[in-house]
């Protein structure tokens, strides 16, 4: 079920984060009647998704797969968007993980948010949405951008006193944006953030 080798242009992917063979738990049909189902998590716009699965799929915990277009996944049945409260227990606890699977496999597109990061009002900044980065603490990051691009976390790191863990701050803040349907901003949920 793994998607890796068929990377391509258009083709949006999505992680596992559970998977029940025999359907939903609080589903009361008759065992014939019920789909595989799963929910995962998407990799660009971290949209969670509930994926009804034909009855010989074989798919499991931690598997990349294509969620759009649909058609180019010839096991999914059925596949909507679901709110975070939506998800079962089982993909609440493994999200934290896949968020952190999925910034650490994209270095680049996660560092070039904070090379990248722009005003939102005269007041805000986009790097204002990341836990813990005050006004001061932004503005040590605009001026070290202003003299080179960060190259990583550990760059970031080493270059901003007081930015101890660049990665989890950025993980807190995607996995805050999921769980909070009423956050006024968003950097990461929902938005094209980049190329798979």
């Amino acid at each position: 079920m793994t998607d890796s080798d068929s990377d391509g242009p258009g083709l949006r992917h999505a992680v596992l984060l559970d998977y029940m063979p025999h359907g939903r738990a609080d589903d009361d049909r008759p065992q014939y009647q019920k789909s595989p189902v799963a929910y995962a998590v998407g990799e660009v716009d971290f949209l969670l998704y509930e994926i009804a699965f034909d009855e010989d799929a074989d798919a499991g915990i931690g598997d990349r797969i294509v969620v759009e277009p649909q058609d180019e996944n010839g096991s999914i049945k059925r596949l909507r968007t679901v709110d975070y409260d939506d998800f079962s227990g089982g993909a609440q606890s493994e999200l934290e993980y896949a968020i952190e699977d999925i910034v650490t496999e994209n270095e680049q597109r996660f560092v070039d948010f904070y090379n990248e990061a722009q005003p939102i009002t005269l007041r805000l900044h986009q790097l204002n949405l990341l836990p813990g980065i005050g006004k001061k603490l932004r503005n040590n990051v605009l001026d070290k951008r202003k003299r080179g691009k960060f190259e990583s976390f550990d760059d970031l790191e080493d270059r901003i006193a007081g930015l101890h863990d660049p990665k989890g701050v950025l993980v807190e803040r995607i996995i805050e944006e999921i769980r909070d349907e009423d956050l006024k901003y968003r950097a990461f949920v929902g938005r094209e953030t980049g190329a798979e």
